[in-house]
């Protein structure tokens, strides 16, 4: 950053996950003679070698910082929660620039609204919060397919992060401090870790402090010790607990590493939403596939709907005890409001795809030019299939999760690990549908049904997002089924209703009890998924600013396995993220 009142650093170059350079200093460790003379020569440094600190304005300065993501909070709330940060006693902000969030199609860029990042900038200086900028290519935070520090990808290239410096430096000139993070590991740091870039580490409660800081002294033998990462919680997967991190513990080990003198950076301070399709998964070197769900509440100081928590008072009270805090009251939780229930209608009209691209063999999202959503694969039974004949995925290719139809009759699922066959039973010529779904990446390989290799695909990019944006299926309002059915649907089904204005446009959660799994369109915004039979997660939130106080305010399902026979969905006043995980 350029401001004078930034401090700068802040650009963590990473290949994988992490912006801020990364560089291996195993064999090229400097003596402390090297530092020591290195400091007195560049006495501008924003790092003082020789006193094992930050210099900001040419005094020691330490940072207080909390991780807060711009594209997982609405830009009307960008201002109330980086005052609620502020009003904690920090004194700067993590940030994380997602390069596709800003490029979802290749050249195209997009930096307005929810992606203004030069005006999220602007109010957190306005605020008087110092930016910590980690600009990608690729960043952590669970945002997409395998992300994670650089040092933990299997790579360990130093020529890719040479080159990202090289980068970066021509951008940023040389009297940026550009950084490294990554996880309390020789390996993380060895591989993760650059000359020429800052070596800092991430660590969490159950880390003693002690040995995290040896090790980040190993790469690092002088200047200021930095935690880049400190858990203030954890992330939640569908059919996991949901996790919890002790306020006091985070507020005990903040208050040892800050009388140390260290850095801090708490992740998160605030998590926010994975709306739409942006959520990861765990590593691919872990057992299973594990993906992230839609709530990044992350058990964070400020919650998912941006309330304080007991957690961020007891952070308040040591701070104080190190920095003067701004006076004043803490700005208040945004009001909530419990809409109540709504009931849906089944569209008569299903979405019409865009006319298909004609394969041999299955084509990957990045092939068909999709890079997030729902995929049609469409092709002819080649046989009659008067038994019930295996569908496989042989190659475990179906990432993530595809639902089988055959003439428009719901078959059965393949997911990625657990499920990969289905029976299904059809005449030759019959019309077979393959709607995959990516929580990773889509069809990756062949489909045999028995023993035939399936070909002569057709493949529809199913732009979902586009369609509800220009009204469907709500612009067609007659075309509706009056009445609920009687028996609940199965399969993928698309269902509509509104919620009715009332004046009031206060943040609420949507609950979808009995539904299976799905996603949420309101006012053509993605909310993102839901799956309550898994868990934990039971409720997505909703931004007030979505709503209209005056006109009725459109809801759109996309249940993907079964639908309740009630078709009803639920507006609360508060959230439900831990319920007991299911075996869906």
């Amino acid at each position: 950053m350029k401001r004078k009142s930034q401090i700068r650093m802040g650009t963590a170059v990473s290949g994988e996950r992490r912006i801020i350079g990364h560089t291996q200093r195993t064999k090229q460790t400097k003596t402390e003679e090297e530092v020591q003379r290195g400091s007195l020569e560049e006495d501008h440094s924003p790092i003082d070698y020789k006193n094992n600190c930050f210099l900001k304005d040419g005094k020691p300065f330490q940072y207080i910082s909390g991780s807060i993501h711009y594209s997982r909070i609405p830009r009307y709330y960008w201002k109330d929660r980086l005052m609620k940060m502020y009003m904690t006693g920090l004194n700067a902000i993590q940030v994380y620039v997602p390069w596709n969030f800003h490029e979802t199609v290749q050249g195209v860029y997009n930096f307005t609204g929810d992606r203004d990042l030069e005006h999220f900038l602007d109010l957190a200086n306005q605020t008087g919060l110092l930016v910590i900028l980690r600009p990608g290519p690729y960043i952590c935070a669970e945002w997409e397919m395998v992300e994670n520090e650089y040092g933990s990808y299997y790579a360990c290239d130093y020529n890719y992060m040479r080159h990202l410096r090289t980068l970066f430096r021509f951008f940023l000139s040389e009297d940026t401090v550009l950084f490294t993070t990554d996880g309390n590991t020789d390996k993380e740091m060895s591989c993760g870790t650059l000359e020429g870039l800052y070596a800092t580490i991430d660590f969490g409660t159950e880390n003693n402090i002690s040995d995290a800081f040896r090790r980040q002294r190993r790469f690092e033998p002088r200047g200021p010790l930095v935690n880049s990462e400190f858990y203030t919680g954890w992330l939640d997967h569908w059919g996991d607990p949901h996790a919890v991190v002790d306020a006091q513990k985070v507020s005990r080990v903040l208050g040892e590493m800050l009388t140390m003198g260290a850095n801090v950076n708490m992740y998160m301070f605030e998590g926010g939403s994975n709306f739409g399709y942006w959520n990861g998964t765990v590593p691919i070197t872990t057992l299973r596939f594990r993906s992230v769900v839609t709530s990044y509440d992350y058990d964070a100081p400020l919650t998912e709907a941006g309330d304080p928590t007991e957690k961020l008072l007891a952070i308040r009270d040591v701070i104080k005890t190190f920095r003067n805090i701004p006076a004043g009251p803490m700005p208040p939780a945004t009001p909530k409001f419990a809409y109540g229930f709504v009931t849906l209608k089944k569209p008569v009209n299903t979405l019409s795809p865009a006319g298909p691209v004609k394969s041999q063999y299955p084509l990957t999202f990045e092939e068909m030019k999709q890079y997030y959503g729902y995929m049609l694969y469409r092709t002819t039974l080649p046989r009659d299939l008067s038994e019930p004949t295996p569908l496989i995925s042989p190659l475990n290719g179906v990432h993530d999760r595809a639902y089988v139809s055959v003439n428009g009759v719901f078959q059965g699922l393949l997911q990625r690990d657990t499920m990969l066959v289905t029976n299904v039973t059809g005449q030759q010529g019959d019309t077979l549908d393959v709607l995959v779904e990516n929580m990773g990446r889509g069809l990756l390989s062949n489909l045999i049904l028995g023993k035939d290799v399936l070909t002569d695909w057709q493949i529809y990019p199913l732009d979902i997002d586009g369609a509800i944006a220009g009204g469907w299926p709500h612009s067609d309002s007659q075309k509706f089924f009056p009445t609920p059915h009687k028996e609940p649907s199965v399969g993928p089904v698309f269902y509509m209703g509104t919620l009715q204005p009332n004046g009031v446009v206060w943040d609420t959660f949507l609950k979808l009890n009995e539904w299976t799994k799905g996603q949420v369109w309101i006012n053509g915004m993605n909310l993102g998924r839901y799956w309550p039979s898994r868990g934990p997660q039971q409720t997505l939130y909703v931004p007030g600013p979505l709503l209209s106080a005056s006109q009725p305010n459109n809801i759109t399902v996309l249940e993907l396995e079964g639908a309740p026979a009630h078709l009803r969905v639920l507006f609360m006043d508060r959230p439900q993220l831990n319920f007991t995980a299911g075996k869906s």
